[in-house]
């Protein structure tokens, strides 16, 4: 008897417990979840996810069970979750919507996940939240989906209506860069160009959108900087003018070339494309982009090359975060021991930058993987002797591989 009241009190606590969160309707149909929303006077908050969808999962586990998140939601809004993929264990209940989350995609245009879409209570589409995000920051993007002067779809509408209003077009390419919508940020960042005067382009608010959203070469934003390299130099510092351009031209007209290329025409690209672009310094930004290029290629003696050709620029600008990767990357894919030996003394040059274990680990194993594994095991003692106390247990299996004299790095 004691054991069936215990469990008669402890159903109604679970219950309560799980009403903490967001509470999402089920067993519904979307005339009905309009019905409702009309009915209540709230807007409708759709989350459109994927079963494989990782920070779909990380919201739905860590975010919409808070119970801040939902008192906030099951206030203001009614609380729909779409499923937009399909698989064999799907329920009924996620069959029964399978036709409607292929409206979904093609009506309000979903195309990343997680989306969050938000209508009004009359059922329109007012507002989109693309990516997710820690519980007060994700209250605070659904609060612009109540508020008309910051609704997506609704400064959308306005924009379409008036381009030439440059505050709504200001909201508007704030709006679009958070909806990861490049085509309606170029748009808008556009028609701000047109209607402010050259002063008003390098105002440090107006400069920002513009040099964060370039688009391509020969687009409004690319010839504003290209027009004034000068300027925009004077207001973010030396070459960042150049820097801004050659990403741009890097990522639109080389980028899409030689990583669809199946041989290696990178310099001949980077020669080609340089011609059309005079007045654009690429140096560093090329050098920067030669070792992603070799690495995503798996030419490591080429990386290596690139990695040095990199650091040779400039040194100083060369953190020890970026070294440590670099070594790393040869440690795990490079058996030359050329391209070793650079590794360590990139590794070496990180160390004398910052004194972390990590950096620590990085060496001693490349020192192991060169043949120095006594002065290796020494390195890993140190950094075993600096490191948390949750990361010991990997840095001491480890030690013991290079006391044993077995590879600390994955054979082919």
């Amino acid at each position: 008897m004691k054991k069936l009241i215990l469990l008669l009190f402890t159903i109604p606590f679970l219950a309560f417990s799980q009403e903490k969160g967001i509470s999402f309707e089920h067993g519904t149909t979307w005339a009905k979840v309009k019905e409702k929303a009309k009915k209540e006077n709230k807007h409708i908050f759709v989350d459109a996810f994927t079963t494989w969808c990782g920070p779909c999962k990380w919201m739905a586990a860590n975010v919409f069970p808070q119970e801040k998140v939902g008192t906030f939601f099951n206030e203001n809004f009614v609380n729909l979750k779409i499923q937009m993929d399909e698989t064999a264990s799907d329920n009924d209940d996620v069959k029964s919507w399978r036709e409607e989350a292929k409206r979904f995609a093609k009506d309000y245009k979903v195309a990343a996940y997680p989306t969050f879409l938000i209508f009004n209570p009359d059922g329109e589409l007012v507002h989109r939240i693309v990516g997710g995000g820690e519980a007060d920051q994700f209250i605070a993007l659904a609060k612009e989906g109540l508020d008309p002067n910051t609704q997506y779809e609704t400064l959308v509408n306005k924009f379409n209506a008036n381009p030439g209003d440059k505050a709504i077009a200001k909201a508007t390419a704030a709006a679009a860069v958070k909806a990861y919508d490049r085509d309606l940020t170029a748009k808008a960042v556009e028609a701000l160009i047109n209607n402010s005067t050259a002063d008003e382009l390098m105002a440090e608010d107006m400069l920002g959108l513009i040099t964060k959203n370039i688009g391509k070469p020969g687009s409004k934003a690319f010839n504003t900087v290209l027009d004034n390299k000068a300027k925009v130099d004077a207001k973010l510092g030396s070459g960042k003018a150049d820097q801004i351009l050659a990403a741009a031209i890097i990522n639109n007209e080389i980028a899409p070339v030689v990583m669809k290329s199946e041989g290696d025409v990178l310099d001949q690209t980077i020669a080609e494309v340089s011609k059309k672009y005079p007045n654009v310094d690429m140096t560093s930004t090329v050098a920067s982009f030669k070792p992603n290029y070799y690495a995503r290629k798996k030419n490591w003696p080429a990386f290596r090359d690139a990695v040095q050709a990199y650091i040779n620029i400039d040194p100083s600008k060369v953190n020890a975060s970026q070294l440590n990767s670099f070594a790393w990357a040869i440690f795990e894919n490079c058996d030359d021991p050329s391209c070793v030996e650079s590794a360590l003394a990139w590794s070496k040059q990180s160390l004398e930058q910052q004194n972390d274990p990590a950096l620590m680990d990085t060496y001693a194993n490349l020192l192991h993987k060169f043949g120095k594994t006594k002065e290796a095991i020494e390195w890993q003692e140190k950094a075993i002797a600096s490191v948390d106390e949750s990361s010991k247990a990997e840095y001491q299996a480890t030690l013991e591989k290079m006391k044993k004299g077995e590879p600390t790095w994955v054979k082919e």
